[in-house]
């Protein structure tokens, strides 16, 4: 084939069957953590890309408001309340799940956080157990009580959202960084252990997202500044919708060769500022 013969990017396109690579028809989702912020905006890109979306989190007002949406967009979503970090809350509703939808494609585990701040000496056990919990114990429960019907049924798609944290020193919130790291290695032990089964676990690593979790930083100027554009080489905090892209990706045919991967979402932050960047951004005389 000559260059000249190169198919045009529609027929390209058509040929490829971009429909078939990213959509999501047929397909049930669950979205942890999805009465807020980015899970939010996930469960609602997921179910824009026509699959059908199970909303997990504490607060019922919130999933509704989110279903809502989602149905008002002409998708379907099922609400269910509920506290992970709960064993029997979380048993009872992954059971609710399986008899409503009669089997889960796709799981993102976004439900997280860093639930406060503090240097290492000072952070008492029992919230080191809290965010263990919350962060990975809560994500191996519904993992484990989702996961055998994907490894049963031969496919699946796992994407656990971690963070930039796991991958950068941050003092003030330690607790939180080995949490989300030690979800990175559970991510990669999965992926090999569930690969023959056709079951691809993958990870998203969010670095400066503007949602409500991260108010102190964007509601304070100069912690803003400190944290946008002269620490993202990309520039700024990016909004909830720059993690969907990722996901959508990840829960599709489009990524069926990748799994076990670590995806840094933060602009290149994790790669460090470019020197020349150093220098515009530097404060002058």
């Amino acid at each position: 084939m000559t260059l000249t013969d190169t198919p045009a990017p529609r027929e390209a396109a058509a040929e490829l069957g971009i429909n078939s690579l990213f959509g999501l028809h047929g397909r049930t989702a669950v979205v942890t953590g999805a009465s807020r912020g980015i899970g939010a905006v996930l469960a609602e890109g997921l179910a824009a890309a026509h699959a059908s979306v199970v909303l997990i989190a504490r607060s019922a007002q919130g999933l509704e408001q989110v279903a809502d949406r989602i149905r008002s967009a002409g998708g379907t979503a099922l609400p269910v309340a509920c506290d992970l970090t709960d064993r029997s809350q979380a048993a009872h509703a992954c059971q609710e799940v399986l008899e409503r939808t009669g089997g889960v494609d796709i799981l993102v585990n976004n439900a997280g956080g860093p639930l406060f701040q503090a240097k290492f000496l000072d952070v008492r056990e029992e919230g080191w157990d809290k965010v263990f919990n919350l962060n990975l114990t809560s994500v191996v429960r519904i993992t484990q009580l989702l996961g055998h019907g994907m490894v049963e049924r031969g496919t699946g798609s796992v994407i656990n959202i971690s963070s930039i944290g796991a991958l950068q020193e941050w003092p003030e919130i330690s607790h939180y960084c080995a949490a989300k790291a030690a979800l990175l290695s559970l991510t990669r032990s999965l992926a090999a252990d569930w690969a023959p089964h056709g079951v691809r676990v993958n990870a998203i690593c969010p670095g400066w997202i503007d949602t409500d979790v991260n108010r102190a930083y964007t509601a304070d100027p100069a912690r803003r500044r400190a944290t946008g554009a002269a620490a993202v080489p990309l520039g700024g905090w990016a909004p909830p919708g720059d993690v969907l892209g990722t996901t959508v990706w990840l829960a599709s045919n489009a990524s069926r060769f990748v799994t076990g991967a670590v995806i840094p979402l933060d602009g290149g932050s994790s790669v460090g500022m470019p020197a020349h960047l150093r220098a515009q951004l530097a404060p002058t005389a």
